[in-house]
């Protein structure tokens, strides 16, 4: 490459530095003359007084502090100062020093110096910026579906994967490869991206996607019985699913926000994986209630779920005669039954948490990886928290029978969650940002029980969630990476005569399916 050619490409690279803001420079300390502020600087995000795991991505933030040089110096009980010094106030952490510090000091404080320089040309120095790091990591991957918040604009949607070691973000699966179908429930079992499931819906690579030993298959759970499985939950073992069988319908309300979902009809299925066979219990499909949301404990003992009565108990008279449903008092226990994986046996039926006490509908239940704990989603009514602006999340330990909010909710919905491997972690989707676009947030959990205050998923630009308007949804926590390429998905989901059709256990009694007329709730007043 010729000389006047080099000298070209740096210019292009300097130039794309400075239109994306990424100004920073990193220096050694500069000794500066500081007059000292006795407040704490305003950055966003907001990753102050935090807890972070050890293998996180750099946190990139803004300085929300007028000026016009910025310095930043972040330090620990061991290893080298990163200083970083530029004119704009996005704050760009190199990412080698970054992760010396925090492998160089698990357990330990790291502490963050923002220097900022006034027009008038005087440094003010604010209060120090103090946050832990962990000595437990974080699951190295995060899925997501990624999602247009508004309800007309669904069309465009994925299936995603980040590194959150690094900003590396790439595709399960683009519906743009698959006719503009729906795709969502991705799940993997006990974190593990060996054994991994997510469902089709509509067109003709409609089915559940079934990663197992290897092998990628599309599974079609549809039986007599009922329709094909939805919410889904492995089994320790990785040989059983259990699935919900729902029948969801959105509506739209006049006043507040606008759709809400409600579960007309929801029934559990269990899918045997090595007999390609759909089973079920009278306690877990019973006619008279709909359950929804299956979890299965670590030890495989106990299947998890929620339940309400079913829908005609909620039905009323209005005072102009017509007939309508009190749909905000339709409210979900949590239950548990005891279930031996080696002989396909039940055991009895429990409630844990009753919606008659408790004063409120429970939704996403996940036990934690110790057993200690269940993790659960409450809002006002209905199971389809995500879209209550009431909506938060709660701790149930087990072994004290005891329940209670945990630290990370805020005054938005904060919903969906899910435990890493090591149950030091939890991440869940919060609208906290601007009320509309759900988000994931981390918290640390230690082993007394007690939750820290959450940080979002870092990005590269300090600004990114100012014009990224879409929801993350249904956030999983997993030791990545998912190795099948999207191109091979593709393949399996179209190819028909590979599709296996799940059969129905013999033993289990086929009831009529009558789907409930829906018109009149369509568009009913909050």
């Amino acid at each position: 490459m010729k000389l006047k050619h080099i000298y070209y490409t740096v210019f292009l690279l300097l130039i794309g530095l400075v239109f994306t803001g990424i100004n920073c420079t990193f220096v050694k300390n500069p000794g500066l003359k500081a007059q000292r502020v006795d407040k704490l600087p305003v950055i966003d995000p907001d990753y102050t007084n935090t807890v972070i795991p050890p293998n996180i991505a750099p946190l990139n933030f803004r300085v929300d502090e007028p000026g016009r040089q910025y310095y930043v110096k972040i330090y620990s009980l061991s290893g080298d100062t990163i200083h970083i010094m530029g004119k704009m106030n996005r704050i760009i952490i190199p990412r080698n020093e970054w992760k010396e510090l925090l492998t160089t000091n698990k357990g330990q404080n790291y502490f963050v110096d923002i220097f900022v320089k006034e027009e008038r040309g005087q440094w003010l120095q604010y209060k120090t910026i103090s946050n832990k790091i962990a000595p437990e990591e974080i699951d190295s991957h995060l899925a997501y579906r990624l999602i247009n918040p508004a309800f007309r604009y669904w069309k465009k949607m994925g299936i995603y994967q980040r590194d959150l070691e690094s900003y590396k973000e790439t595709p399960i699966l683009l519906n743009r490869m698959t006719d503009g179908n729906c795709m969502n429930c991705h799940n993997f079992c006990m974190n593990s991206a060996d054994k991994m499931i997510f469902h089709m819906r509509a067109g003709k690579g409609s089915g559940m996607m079934l990663y197992h030993d290897g092998e990628l298959v599309k599974v079609n759970t549809a039986t007599d019985f009922s329709r094909a499985g939805a919410y889904p939950a492995w089994h320790p073992n990785g040989k059983v699913l259990a699935l919900s069988s729902n029948t969801l319908k959105m509506y739209y309300h006049s006043i507040g926000e606008s759709r809400d979902v409600i579960d007309f009809k929801a029934d559990l299925i269990i899918y045997l994986i090595e007999s390609n066979m759909v089973t079920t219990n009278p306690n877990i499909a019973d006619p008279e209630y709909v359950e929804t949301f299956p979890c299965w404990s670590p030890d495989g003992k106990y299947l998890y779920f929620c339940r309400a009565p079913k829908l005609e108990n909620y039905f009323f008279t209005r005072n102009d005669g017509q007939e309508d449903l009190a749909y905000d008092k339709i409210l979900f226990d949590l239950m548990r039954i005891g279930y031996d994986s080696k002989s396909g046996t039940w055991g009895e039926l429990e409630t844990v948490i009753s919606s008659e006490n408790s004063g409120f509908s429970v939704a996403l239940p996940r036990v934690s990886p110790d057993n200690r704990y269940v993790m659960f989603t409450i809002s006002r009514y209905g199971s389809f928290p995500i879209y209550h602006s009431f909506s938060d999340i709660y701790i149930l330990d087990l072994a004290a029978g005891e329940y209670r909010k945990l630290g990370s909710n805020s005054e938005s919905t904060d919903s969906f969650h899910s435990w890493s491997k090591n149950g030091r972690w939890y991440v869940f989707s919060s609208k906290r940002k601007d009320e509309v676009c759900a988000r994931p947030y981390f918290s640390y959990f230690d082993e007394s029980g007690r939750d820290y205050k959450p940080f979002i998923l870092p990005q590269k630009d300090p600004v990114f969630y100012e014009t990224f308007f879409k929801t993350y949804n249904v956030p999983e926590l997993f030791m990545g990476p998912f190795k099948v390429r999207p191109q091979e998905m593709v393949k399996v989901a179209y190819n028909q005569k590979a599709t296996l059709n799940a059969s129905l256990d013999p033993d289990v009694k086929v009831k009529q399916r009558n789907e409930p007329e829906t018109s009149i709730y369509q568009s009913a007043q909050r």
